[in-house]
């Protein structure tokens, strides 16, 4: 199973994608989608839904995870990560990819064993589960974390529906 994991952000969106075969994990690609802090919002949202688009054409994925809407005090940072959220799932929903969802707090305690680890936990123990040569950049470890996440949920029955 191959399955691209997504951290949405609208200037740092990470990614990861990941290839599974029974309990092992290989990490295929993985990365940022940088967007300079000066570049217009639908500029942003272009360059997110053609970088996801890309990865879906490269790798051919069976499923996307991605995390899920969190709350946050700021109406305007939440409205724009829904915007970029929206250009992921758009990309997504055109290839006809099913999309889970993951609690950012899940994602950690199936990574770390822990739902209030910190970033640079998420980083080396991504590290260390998919025998990497080097530490991921934070967002490309949560977008890699997204994607573990998803192939340890799979096989549960209480895991999510499609989104």
């Amino acid at each position: 199973m191959i399955i691209v994991g997504i951290d949405t952000s609208l200037r740092s969106t990470g990614y990861g994608v990941l290839e599974t075969c029974g309990s092992r994990m290989k990490a295929l690609d993985y990365g940022n989608i940088r967007n300079s802090p000066g570049l217009p919002l639908t500029q942003c949202l272009v360059a997110i839904y053609a970088k996801v688009n890309e990865l879906i054409e490269t790798y051919r994925p069976d499923v996307m995870s991605i995390e899920s809407v969190i709350y946050g005090k700021n109406a305007g940072t939440m409205l724009v990560l829904g915007e970029a959220r929206g250009a992921v799932l758009t990309a997504a929903a055109v290839a006809g990819l099913p999309v889970y969802e993951y609690e950012p707090r899940r994602m950690k305690k199936a990574i770390c064993g822990n739902g209030l680890a910190e970033k640079d936990q998420i980083q080396r123990m991504v590290k260390t589960l998919l025998s990497m040569q080097e530490l991921p950049q934070n967002d490309a470890a949560d977008a890699l974390g997204l994607a573990i996440c998803h192939a340890n949920s799979r096989t549960n029955p209480l895991a999510s529906e499609p989104i």
